[in-house]
């Protein structure tokens, strides 16, 4: 079996395995970030760090295009840090194994891969290690927390970067140019409720599992099953079929990640005993339902009904305020854009469920290129909370990317990709979050472009990257640094 020692090119797959032992989950992603200023620093060089931990590391040109226009590249050090549930995995201090598949791809064994964004890392490292490369200065740029907030990218210095252009090496398919993206907000919603404990009742635990998860943004229009949502509607059908009375609600939690569609969920119940058979079987009977609803896009739900230990449980009404409160909340694309019919323009994932001991806490992430769709749809979740007696915040969000299709950067880079490979890249926006709608509020003239290499699964356990898309993206890379240093 090949290692990651003997793929092209080497010293890009060395620099993602050395990153693959840190850990570098968002937010703790500072022994990441040493190890970058490491690594420049042994190369000769001089690495700076801003207030918000971004690392930047400015790179002289090659001999004869020493004051050629500053080039960034610009990744991010932090990734999703998700497990299948039966993996024994601390992302505290565990380091990833990425494993070398005959399929050609490259996957981790039962998490995250955290190829979103360690190829980008790495590619912009092995620069430093390539011989007989052209390229002007360079400013390698290597922001913090990019997955639960873009913090690193919305803290950075105006007047800190030099660069005329800024290639984000933050995209999941060779040959498509990304020139646009998606704006957002986060919305965090707490439902209070006392729990008691329910003597002579039944005490049970339903289980959602199984399901493929995916990124909250480019994976949404894939019609895969969300584990919170399914939980709330399996409960919700039982109790509101007329063959079970009162349902009481005890712990329950889903998902780990806002921008993640959650895979996996749990609620604790107490029910009558005489009704445990009947509750069974509207559960089955509402299972059967949804799968007909994921045939073809997530068919491996798996559900369970077990006893459990008694605890302490919510009232039936407190019970049915969570519940239908979950039910209600938009799931999914709202709409697709009208100019480019196959690109989703508004959505929301219902990301987390999080047990609070006297209630709960519902954290979704909502997506939107139209400002106003935004805000309506947060209204809608909004209406929803409210409905049922829960507190709401949201944070500021970070804005959208406007696509420039008259770019000069993109023009060269189009030009270079038709050089190399014959044929047009793809040219496009994307609903999710980038970097760079923060970069062209700080640096308005600022030429961006965003690309990279196969990453299908990203933000799940399935997360894989395809092995020869890798050395293409990386060629296409020094060609397009080299063509833009002899303009």
């Amino acid at each position: 079996m090949k290692k990651l020692a003997d793929l092209e090119p080497k010293a890009l797959w060395r620099y993602f395995e050395e990153l693959s032992r840190i850990p570098r989950c968002s937010k703790k992603e500072q022994a990441a970030a040493a190890w970058v200023e490491k690594v420049a620093r042994d190369h000769g060089l001089k690495p700076e760090r801003d207030r918000s931990g971004n690392v930047l590391v400015r790179v002289p040109g090659t001999a004869g295009l020493e004051k050629a226009p500053v080039v960034a590249l610009q990744g991010h050090l932090d990734m999703v840090c998700e497990k299948n549930s039966d993996v024994a995995h601390d992302f505290a201090r565990d380091p990833i194994v990425p494993v070398v598949h005959a399929d050609g791809h490259v996957r981790a064994q039962g998490t995250t891969l955290g190829a979103d964004n360690g190829i980008g890392i790495a590619a912009a490292l092995a620069l430093l290690d390539t011989p007989g490369g052209e390229h002007g200065p360079l400013e390698l740029l290597f922001t913090i927390d990019e997955e639960t907030g873009l913090s690193g990218a919305l803290g950075i210095e105006a007047g800190w970067l030099k660069a005329r252009y800024l290639l984000n090496l933050d995209s999941e398919e060779l040959g498509v140019f990304t020139v646009g993206c998606a704006g957002g907000r986060d919305t965090n919603i707490r439902l209070s409720a006392r729990r008691a404990p329910r003597e002579g009742l039944a005490a049970l635990e339903l289980t959602v599992s199984g399901l493929q998860g995916g990124h909250s943004g480019t994976d949404i229009h894939r019609n895969r099953g969300n584990s919170v949502k399914i939980l709330a509607r399996l409960l919700l059908a039982a109790v509101e079929s007329r063959s079970v009375g009162a349902l009481h609600l005890g712990e329950a939690s889903g998902g780990s990640k806002r921008n993640a569609l959650p895979r996996e969920a749990r609620a604790g119940i107490a029910i009558a005993r005489s009704q445990v058979e009947a509750f069974k079987r509207e559960v089955e009977a509402e299972t059967g339902r949804v799968r007909v609803q994921l045939a073809g896009s997530d068919e491996k739900l798996h559900v369970t009904l077990e006893p459990s230990a008694e605890k302490a449980y919510a009232s039936a009404e407190d019970s049915l305020r969570a519940l239908r409160l979950i039910r209600a909340l938009p799931q999914g694309v709202a709409a697709m854009n009208v100019d480019i019919p196959t690109l989703v323009e508004t959505s929301n994932n219902v990301g987390v469920l999080e047990d609070l001991g006297d209630g709960w806490r519902i954290v979704c992430a909502t997506r939107s290129s139209v400002a106003p769709a935004l805000l309506d749809l947060l209204a809608q979740i909004d209406a929803a909370a409210h409905l049922a007696g829960a507190e709401v915040t949201h944070n500021d969000g970070y804005p959208g990317w406007k696509p420039n299709l008259d770019s000069p950067l993109l023009a060269r880079a189009k030009d270079v990709y038709r050089r190399l490979y014959g044929s047009d890249p793809q040219v496009g926006a994307i609903h999710a979050g980038l970097e760079c709608g923060l970069f062209t509020e700080k640096y308005p003239g600022l030429d961006l472009l965003s690309f990279g290499p196969d990453i299908q699964g990203a933000h799940s356990p399935d997360e894989r990257v395809r092995i020869d898309t890798v050395e293409k993206m990386y060629e296409f890379t020094c060609a397009l640094l080299g063509d833009l240093a002899r303009s």
